[in-house]
């Protein structure tokens, strides 16, 4: 974990996330792990991410769906009952509390009622810097059909910046312009790349050679729609950060 975090400190990041995002006492414990050593799992994870010389660090906070690892995280339904949802959220984030990180990524979440959740539990903790990212199926709604605008509106005047991650690249720009007024605005898609079975390789939209080439074409568009946060999420390895970290700086 501190090498690969360490890769993405060599490329130019100045926020790096911890590992945090699907990992729970609960879901350790179920693995056959104790109880105790479940939470000091699960706290290292941001020692591990100073390890690797992160300039900041950011706890991952990922949604109740993540740790289910059934894919609910991108319907946001649950079985359990949202007084469950709370405190499963609330026994967690009290241990990444505790282990210091300098902020705070509440990201990936499909629906308006649990991002208000984990930001409710976060204050009682803590008034560390904080943002939150959902997850978004198309321009306008989140995977757990909310309005984008509207839950991004509920949660912004509590956290320090609002947008979407492990979205496809073709939507940020229509969502960020529904994000609310003078709030700092997040982005971390996915690489948006298709699958080319006959050539066993992803392609890009544009003639693009690479997931940074494509991503990075992004860049001043979604500077101009209020993004102060941007990077990559699923697909988008260091060097395609590198690429990202360029194309702010140009």
């Amino acid at each position: 974990l501190v090498a690969a975090h360490r890769r993405y400190v060599d490329a130019g990041v100045d926020v790096v996330i911890t590992s945090s995002y699907q990992a729970s006492e609960e879901g350790l414990v179920a693995a056959g792990v104790r109880a105790d050593v479940a939470r000091t799992a699960l706290a290292s994870t941001t020692s591990l991410a100073r390890e690797a010389g992160a300039p900041i660090v950011a706890a991952s906070v990922g949604p109740y769906g993540a740790v289910l690892a059934d894919g609910s995280e991108y319907r946001g339904s649950y079985e359990a009952s949202w007084a469950e949802v709370r405190s499963f959220h609330r026994r967690r984030l009290e241990v990444l509390v505790d282990s210091g990180p300098d902020a705070f990524a509440v990201e990936t979440m499909p629906t308006e009622a649990e991002a208000e959740i984990v930001v409710d539990e976060l204050r009682r903790l803590t008034t560390a810097p904080a943002w939150v990212a959902f997850c978004c199926r198309d321009g306008e709604y989140t995977f757990g059909g909310d309005r984008f605008a509207d839950a991004a509106a509920v949660v912004a005047s509590a956290v320090d910046a609002v947008g979407v991650n492990c979205t496809s690249p073709t939507f940020v720009h229509d969502l960020l312009r529904r994000g609310p007024l003078g709030t700092p605005l997040v982005v971390y898609p996915n690489h948006g790349g298709t699958w080319d079975g006959a050539h066993h390789c992803w392609t890009f939209p544009g003639g693009a050679s690479s997931v940074g080439e494509w991503l990075s074409g992004f860049v001043p568009l979604w500077q101009d729609d209020g993004a102060r946060l941007i990077g990559g999420c699923c697909g988008v390895g260091s060097e395609a950060i590198r690429s990202l970290a360029s194309a702010r700086g140009s």
